[in-house]
Formats: structure tokens, C-alpha cells, sequence
């Protein structure tokens, strides 16, 4: 594991609302979320009070949906429990020969923008890379790779915290596996990201051994264990 202690990776979400995100977060005392359309998660204080969580649920809404990522607080036993699920966060440690923006690793990469977005919510449904809505391609730069003028692979930029961009939504149609198109855009992303000074990071589900695997190959070790949850609010 790398020995990387910086705490902002610690509240990715928190961090990224109040940064680089903050045009995009709604906001009720220290409770924040991200607009509709755009993502799910939501964060609280890193030391979350009883008001809080309130504050939460009165920016969520009753019976609401709060995707809290990575958070390590529990919500009040009101908060109705959704989903539990282990996974582990990856940050990029300088292998897996990134390149440089634009050079030839990048042939056939394209940037995606509003434009592109229902051939990109179509790969998603077909693909299920994770949560990506109508206005996610707005947290970061998203890239894609064509084939006879077809979407077939993508992956793009989510998280955003003070010197670090998560890479996420890295997925390829089944037709088109097993041609190099995810390493070829994770391969680009990071290059991007760190000709801009930032370190990439990731996180992927703890069962999916064949992507773990994966992303150590182009580069990614494990920082730390997390927990993924969603509650419904009261």
C-alpha cells in the first residue's frame, strides 16, 4: 500500500463540494449535496452533529435517497438503511507509463461534452459502470473512443478534492472488449490530470478482483479499505 496520509482523500465528496464542486453543490448549514442530474452523493461534517444529519435531511427532502459515498459516520437509526457495500480506494502512483496530453496513446480518443450525452447515459445502461446521470459529464473531462462513428468506450473525471481527480464511469460495450479502449482513456486521463499537478485516484468495488487487478497494471495501488452506503432519510 502507499503510505499517503493526506486527509482530503479521507472526504472525497466533502472536499470536492466545498472546492472545486462548489458551483455544483446545494448546501444547508455544513449538510451538502451535489445539484439533480449531476450526482448522488451527499456528505456532512467530518464530525457530524445531530443537526447535521438534520440539516440533510432538510436538503434531501423526506424519504429521500442520500448516497453517502465513503463517509464513515452513521446517519440517526431513523435513516432508513439501503445498500452496504465494501470496496477499496486506489490512487495512482506513478507507473503505468501515462504519456503525455494529446500524444499518440491518445490516437482515436475523444473529448465528450453535452452533445454527446445520451449516447453516454446508452452506454452506461448497457455497461453499469456506477451512478451517471444527465448532468454528471459537468464534474470533470470525460473522454470516449469511436468505432464507425459509435460510442463504444468512455471513462471521464467525477471527484474533485484539492490536488486529486478521481477517474470514474470507465466502461466499453461488450462488442468492443478486449481491444485496449479502457486502458487506452484510463492511460489519458491520467495524463491529464497530472500535467495539471493533481494525483488520480479511483475507487472500485472490493468483489471485482478483475479490475483491481487491472487498474494495478496501469499504475493504481490500494491507499485504504472503504465502505460504501446509502441510507433513505426519514
Amino acid at each position: 500500500m502507499i503510505n499517503d496520509e493526506d486527509p482530503v482523500l479521507d472526504d472525497p465528496v466533502g472536499r470536492s463540494l466545498a472546492g472545486r464542486h462548489a458551483h455544483l453543490a446545494r448546501r444547508v448549514g455544513r449538510a451538502a449535496t451535489y445539484m439533480t442530474d449531476v450526482a448522488t452523493f451527499s456528505a456532512v461534517s467530518t464530525d457530524p452533529v445531530a443537526k447535521d444529519w438534520a440539516d440533510l435531511a432538510e436538503l434531501l427532502g423526506p424519504g429521500a435517497f442520500a448516497d453517502m459515498f465513503s463517509c464513515p459516520a452513521l446517519p440517526p437509526s431513523s435513516w432508513e438503511p439501503v445498500f452496504t457495500l465494501e470496496g477499496r480506494q486506489m490512487i495512482w502512483g506513478g507507473g503505468g507509463r501515462p504519456g503525455q496530453p494529446g500524444s499518440a496513446s491518445e490516437t482515436g480518443v475523444v473529448e465528450l461534452g453535452a452533445a454527446c450525452v445520451p449516447e453516454m447515459l446508452d452506454l452506461v445502461a448497457r455497461t453499469e459502470p456506477g451512478p451517471f446521470w444527465p448532468r454528471t459529464h459537468e464534474l470533470g473531462t470525460y473522454l470516449g473512443v469511436r468505432v464507425d462513428g459509435a460510442l463504444v468506450a468512455m471513462a471521464g473525471e467525477r471527484l474533485r478534492p484539492p490536488g486529486y481527480t478521481e477517474i470514474s464511469a470507465v466502461c466499453t460495450a461488450p462488442d468492443a472488449r478486449g481491444q485496449g479502449h479502457a486502458s487506452r482513456l484510463v492511460r489519458a486521463l491520467t495524463a491529464r490530470i497530472v500535467a495539471r499537478g493533481e494525483r488520480p485516484f479511483l475507487h472500485v468495488a472490493e468483489t471485482n478482483t478483475t479490475a483491481i487487478a487491472w487498474y494495478e497494471r496501469l499504475g493504481f495501488t490500494t491507499r485504504r479499505q472503504v465502505i460504501f452506503r446509502g441510507f433513505r432519510t426519514p
